[in-house]
């Protein structure tokens, strides 16, 4: 399906928005039993369709290197045997968590005789907009799925055949368990227009989440007329501290800029307290360097041998690739400052074995997520223990960090009275 006219989009997602509707009623009422068993049904069909996904991805492999995709980029959308157990894994980690849906929030009884409870409930319909990555596809509908939602997910242009294999194979889950195939729908068109379509379904989608590049947030958020779960960048920070531990400190800091440069929660800058580096000089600097990570320095890090002297814009930036900037600051208030100034919100870590200076990062910064002594890549939410997360939310309704099936649920009030009237 190409060159969708705007009616074309919107008949096109007017239909799939309807049988989520349909499907998002069914779920709400499934027992935790059921949806445990499409879980596992549909994390064992991805094992058994490992050869079909797989070949699946050498197409869009082939697809985004003629368009030029960088080596991020491509490191995002390639799938080899690990990371298709680790996609069956997570679906497995999240049917065995505990039912968010019916949890009881909060309960109290009224003098005028009402007893009140809120109780959790499923969110509906969510729309899912992403790039690149096809594990997104297992992820998202892993994690409405246990929330009670349907989920209608929009994958990258160049994941559309991986994300397609993915698809199949969580509905075989679905249908095995006796749930509708319309819980889990996927877009079938790499046509825009239907990114704009899925924006404007007001009455049909309850919440959009868009998993991708600045660009496509933005986009995102300045065209959605439903709701948004969103961050727009991954600006993440590592703080060495002057009374940080040297053999950590460099641990952290080299897993958090290289484990994988690609993803939302590697640094994108480090700054170095005067004290540690008076006492230590560019070790740190010295290790990124080493392992082939161009290094944008600021001040006097910019004399340090084999270093880019840093430009204006370099902090602030994500650079989603193997290059960081740096920069000397004066104790954790010159850290806090900076990074009040730069941050996008989404992680922060300072390396310290000082409990106040600990402390204070924690106090004086409002980012999503804030690390002490830990590798900023542990931002996601497998390694929060929620199986996996459909996205790092940096907004401050509703969700908050990682996306997990419990931030994927809203609440209801249940009243009971005994004939209560209200004078």
């Amino acid at each position: 399906m190409k060159d969708l006219t705007t009616s074309d989009a919107d008949a096109l997602i007017a239909e799939l928005g309807a049988r989520a509707r349909d499907a998002a009623l069914a779920l709400a009422e499934a027992s935790a039993e059921r949806k445990h068993a499409a879980l596992i049904g549909a994390a064992e069909a991805l094992r058994e369709s490992e050869d079909a996904i797989l070949d699946a991805n050498t197409l869009d492999m082939d697809f985004a290197r003629e368009k030029g995709l960088s080596p991020a980029m491509l490191d995002r959308l390639k799938l080899d045997p690990a990371r298709v157990r680790a996609m069956a894994e997570g679906l497995r980690a999240v049917a065995e968590q505990a039912d968010p849906v019916g949890r009881v929030l909060a309960e109290w009884d009224r003098p005028n005789g009402l007893h009140i409870r809120r109780v959790a409930t499923p969110l509906g319909v969510i729309g899912v907009i992403y790039e690149s990555r096809p594990n997104v596809t297992a992820d998202a509908a892993g994690l409405a799925l246990k929330a009670g939602n349907a989920v209608i997910l929009r994958g990258g242009s160049e994941s559309l055949h991986s994300s397609a294999a993915i698809h199949a194979a969580l509905v075989r889950g679905l249908t095995q368990a006796g749930l509708p195939e319309a819980a889990v729908q996927i877009v079938p068109t790499r046509d825009r227009a239907a990114v704009a379509a899925l924006l404007r379904a007001q009455g049909l989608i309850d919440v959009i989440v868009p998993r991708g590049g600045k660009g496509l947030v933005g986009l995102v958020q300045r065209e959605a007329r439903v709701p948004v779960f969103a961050h727009l960048e991954g600006i993440c920070h590592v703080y060495a501290d002057g009374d940080a531990d040297l053999a950590k400190a460099r641990r952290v800091v080299l897993n958090a800029k290289t484990r994988r440069t690609g993803i939302c929660g590697a640094a994108e800058c480090l700054l170095i307290d005067r004290r540690f580096y008076a006492e230590h000089g560019p070790v740190l600097i010295q290790d990124l360097l080493d392992a082939g990570v161009e290094v944008r320095a600021g001040g006097e890090l910019a004399q340090v041998p084999g270093t880019v002297p840093a430009q204006p814009d370099d902090f602030g930036q994500e650079f989603l690739d193997k290059v960081i900037a740096a920069t000397l600051v004066d104790g954790v208030e010159g850290a806090i400052a900076h990074i009040r100034r730069y941050g996008s919100g989404h992680t922060e870590s300072i390396l310290t074995e000082n409990d106040a200076t600990a402390e204070r990062f924690f106090k004086g910064l409002d980012s999503a997520i804030l690390m002490r002594n830990a590798s900023t890549q542990f931002a996601d939410g497998g390694e929060f223990g929620m199986g996996a997360e459909i996205g790092i939310a940096t907004g401050k309704m509703h969700a908050r960090g990682p996306v997990g099936a419990e931030q994927l649920t809203s609440f209801k009030y249940l009243v009971t009275g005994d004939g209560a009237i209200r004078a």
